[in-house]
């Protein structure tokens, strides 16, 4: 039936389980500088002891056999500004959400109203065009782009023109460049979001993590919104996650699996690099290498299997990610460390501190 929770069982917690208060202005609005110069939270759930550090120690609590498992997407412009063909009075916004074939897209139009099936939408002055072919859940459009490949040009190549990083809207300052929001080992392109805790990470601390005997090893998950979707119903047993898209090598899983069972503890950087272990090992802990979808739904009452540590940022109220730390260590637990954070006056969400949960 699953471990109990205040009296209930995992299935009945509600979302409003998962609220804290946050003053806003914990809210980060840039990320440390330099990166790992960012706040470190320690938990160990042995003995429930807290430890307050700085990221870049981290390497103190990193052993030689242990293996690092990063998620190296890289976030693309997905933000597009454009406006109906032939209407240069009718502006259109668009957030390209999930690759669906090579040109076609899953998106976030608006305004919703205007966007009907057969609507051609120009992007920079004619670089880029979208037709609406379909109508998908919750009202976004599927939209084929076309544009000149002549000159052997792709989407990514367009997008990089013309389009805009969709930061996440408790962001309201400017960033510096797009570096800000990627993280240094990003390499293949298709998140419309950053896996935030690889953020912390500079090549430099990377480099000290290998040099200690540690394994650094990339999985791949296209961070899609879903990841970020508000929940909505009441009970969070009820809440459907999109699917993302996600890869995990054979090289990747033997490396894994060759160091857990030579006693070396798996340590994900972040919620992505968990959600995609989870989803492609089996219930004996073993890693398979996978290249296909992933909705899997982590919330207190899950039983691991292939993740031992995890990194990762301070989360949202009532978000599918606060739920997921929740399960890996007690939930009241979990949001006790959160008053301790916002009473030491950590940083929060996609810019702020971290933790690592040992």
């Amino acid at each position: 039936m699953g471990t109990i929770y205040n009296d209930r069982l995992p299935t009945e917690l509600k979302t409003s389980d998962f609220y804290f208060d946050l003053p806003k202005e914990q809210i980060a609005q840039h990320p440390a500088e330099p990166r790992d110069s960012a706040r470190l939270m320690v938990i160990d759930r042995k003995t429930g002891k807290i430890e307050h550090r700085v990221f870049s120690d981290i390497v103190d609590y990193i052993r030689p056999s242990d293996v690092l498992v990063i998620n190296d997407s890289k976030v693309i412009p997905a933000r597009l500004f454009g406006i109906l063909e032939g209407r240069e009075d009718a502006p259109v916004e668009l957030l390209l959400l999930r690759q669906r074939e090579i040109d076609l897209w899953e998106t976030l139009v608006k305004p919703g109203k205007r966007a009907r099936v057969g609507m051609k939408i120009v992007f920079g002055e004619g670089l880029l065009t979208g037709e609406i072919t379909d109508i998908v859940e919750e009202g976004n459009r599927l939209i084929r782009f076309t544009y000149d490949k002549t000159k052997g040009s792709n989407i990514y190549d367009i997008l990089h023109r013309i389009g805009i990083m969709p930061l996440p809207p408790y962001i309201t300052e400017k960033m510096k460049d797009n570096s800000e929001y990627q993280t240094v080992y990003a390499n293949v392109e298709g998140s419309v979001a950053a896996p935030t805790a690889g953020l912390h990470f500079t090549e430099a601390l990377l480099d000290r993590i290998r040099a200690k005997g540690c394994a650094v090893v990339p999985v791949m998950l296209h961070v899609g919104l879903g990841t970020f979707r508000p929940v909505k119903e009441d009970k969070i047993a009820d809440h459907i996650m999109h699917e993302e898209f996600m890869t995990v090598t054979e090289e990747a899983a033997e490396e894994i699996n060759r160091r857990r069972a030579a006693g070396g503890r798996i340590i994900c950087v972040g919620t992505t690099s968990c959600r995609t272990l989870e989803s492609a090992s089996d219930e004996k802990g073993i890693v398979h290498s996978v290249c296909s979808d992933t909705g899997i739904f982590i919330y207190p009452g899950y039983r691991f299997k292939a993740t031992d540590a995890l990194i990762t940022n301070f989360h949202l109220p009532e978000s599918t990610l606060l739920m997921l730390v929740s399960a890996f260590y007690e939930r009241e637990k979990m949001l006790e460390a959160y008053e301790t954070a916002v009473r030491e006056g950590y940083r929060f969400f996609s810019f702020g501190d971290a933790m690592i949960i040992l």
